[in-house]
């Protein structure tokens, strides 16, 4: 976690500092008239891994200004693995196998979000760094999936949920496919809400390319047990409800 920390300052270091640098040719440049961005993207944040999910993002421009500064809707769908903090991978000695011990479930979350997104420093016609602040918030659908094992029963394997490993007396030899078991997923049905920046680098004015750096708070109306407490009698010790995150997201597509 402290490395995607350390990666979100430096980013957003980086990124302001070429900002300032270009920000005052920009303001006397030809503005953009684009009325439509829409971009796809990889996310990374500090309760996922390096590659935390994916996203669809569309900006649409607005008739009106905000305090003389273009302003869009901004509409965004993404996809991201939530973890635990506590999630370390395990290697069996005998296979060479790795699994994550203690994780009983798996947390993807599909969040789709509404808000604005203002047009702080425009870029040159060709050239030039654009820079937006945005504000959303969206309902956040939470997928609560078993995390699957494999066991060794003999001379052949199996794979069982990980909850049921003290019930059956086995232990991990390997790790279950990803989407094994999503039939037996429940679902739960949360909040967010989202600030972030975003600086478009892009080359050729009909295409874009850029980052989004930002920071997102979560809450559902329960706690997610993705790794049971050491109390039995508590397995939501510490697990959580509420869930916050600084996230970087790549993105690539186009503009109309």
């Amino acid at each position: 976690m402290r490395t995607i920390y350390k990666a979100l300052s430096v980013a957003l270091g980086w990124c302001l500092l070429v900002a300032g640098g270009v920000s005052a040719q920009n303001l006397d440049s030809e503005e953009d008239n684009y009325q439509t961005i829409t971009t796809y993207g990889v996310t990374t944040n500090t309760n996922s891994g390096i590659l935390g999910g994916f996203s669809f993002r569309q900006a649409k421009l607005l008739p009106t200004q905000l305090f003389g500064m273009k302003q869009y809707r901004y509409l965004s769908v993404e996809l991201v693995n939530v973890k635990h903090p506590k999630e370390f991978q395990s290697n069996n000695g005998i296979t060479g196998s790795r699994y994550i011990d203690g994780k009983q479930n798996y947390l993807f979350v599909l969040r789709p979000q509404y808000g604005r997104e203002v047009k702080l420093f425009e870029r040159g016609p060709d050239e030039g760094i654009a820079v937006s602040g945005i504000v959303a918030a969206g309902p956040s659908l939470g997928i609560i999936k078993p995390y699957y094992v494999q066991i060794q029963e003999g001379n052949q394997t199996r794979t069982v949920p990980y909850s049921t490993l003290a019930t059956i007396g086995a232990t991990p030899v390997g790790s279950g496919g990803l989407f094994q078991g999503i039939g037996q997923s429940k679902l739960t049905v949360g909040i967010n809400v989202k600030t972030a920046l975003s600086f478009e680098l892009s080359t050729f004015r009909s295409n874009t390319t850029g980052i989004e750096i930002g920071f997102l708070a979560e809450l559902f109306p329960q706690k997610i047990i993705i790794m049971p407490g050491n109390n039995p009698a508590n397995p939501e010790e510490g697990n959580r409800s509420f869930f916050t995150s600084g996230y970087v997201t790549l993105y690539f597509g186009s503009k109309k």
